[in-house]
């Protein structure tokens, strides 16, 4: 909208319905081009005509809501068409690099510094997918609680904004204090969340452009980053086939009545994994008498008299 239709605009607003030749005369402009601006105006939703050479303003909070409502709509579309171009490029620059230098399918970082700041750089740059197969030893610190928020938060943002963000953990991922948790507070927080026995390797894969690999098994000397390729293909098959195998950590279907409370849920997990009572109480926080004792009441209120029925029991009440 133009200044001059702007101030035509706000001259029709000040009446409940004007003449053309009045809206003229308070913008200092002839009728002719004032009516131009008029029917500029009526095609964009702001004004209609209601009898000849007489215009009304449709209502400002329904009217510019549609108009904004449309532009950030065009804005939308046309940004992802750029970035659907850019992506079309950055592959055709990638498939020339590989041609011509096999050896920029990956990189590899050293150093903790330099890995730091590029598993950050990735994290601020997720739009579309982040997934994680997850299992020690970390570059973070994890289990601390403002760490645990930091990144509880960034999940919530994330699942806000439609980003797909699931993790595959292992018995190992929640041996440290405290882990646990902080696993489910991220599955609160919108991250699904899947629990196997086992993982051989870890990796995140950001958007399936690229993936994080550690170039030795652990996360602390170097790692690997795998570029669009045959490779990333099949790190990402390779995700969806553990995703598959793994077991929700938490219930993925409707809410149950009755359901389990934040510790019980954490307690049936671990007796789901195996956890024995020295190692449930280390995660709790609490003396092997207390984790003890709340193991029993737990299998009270489940009606088992093992462990094993217990996680049948809490299985086929959908607690996991």
């Amino acid at each position: 909208m133009s200044p001059f239709d702007e101030g035509v605009y706000r001259a029709v607003l000040s009446e409940s319905q004007s003449a053309v030749r009045d809206v003229a005369a308070g913008a200092g402009a002839g009728v002719a081009r004032t009516g131009q601006a008029l029917k500029r105006l009526a095609t964009l939703g702001l004004v209609r005509r209601v009898a000849p050479g007489r215009w009304e303003a449709v209502s400002p909070r329904s009217a510019l809501a549609a108009l904004l409502h449309r532009r950030r709509s065009e804005a939308e579309t046309a940004f992802a068409g750029v970035e659907s171009g850019f992506a079309d490029l950055s592959r055709l620059h990638r498939a020339g690099q590989l041609r011509s230098d096999p050896g920029s399918l990956v990189e590899v970082l050293t150093g903790q510094e330099v890995m730091t700041r590029k598993i950050e750089e990735l994290s601020r740059s997720v739009t579309t997918h982040l997934w994680t197969l997850d299992k020690p030893p970390y570059l973070e610190q994890v289990g601390q609680p403002l760490a645990d928020q930091v990144e509880t938060a960034a999940t919530r943002e994330r699942t806000r904004r439609g980003v797909d963000v699931r993790a595959v953990y292992c018995l190992e991922s929640i041996e440290p204090p405290g882990r646990l948790g902080a696993i489910l507070n991220l599955a609160a927080a919108g991250e699904r969340s899947r629990l196997l026995p086992h993982l051989p390797l870890k990796a995140r894969i950001v958007d399936r452009r690229i993936a994080v690999v550690p170039l030795t098994g652990g996360s602390k000397d170097s790692i690997v980053l795998v570029h669009p390729s045959g490779l990333l293909d099949g790190l990402m098959e390779l995700f969806e086939a553990y995703w598959e195998r793994a077991e929700p950590l938490l219930a993925e279907g409707p809410e149950v009545a009755e359901g389990p409370s934040e510790e019980e849920l954490v307690l049936v997990r671990l007796l789901h994994s195996g956890y024995k009572d020295q190692a449930i109480a280390r995660q709790l926080g609490v003396s092997v008498r207390t984790a003890t004792r709340r193991v029993a009441a737990l299998m009270q209120r489940l009606d088992a008299g093992t462990r094993f029925q217990a996680g049948v029991e809490a299985r086929e009440r959908g607690w996991v």
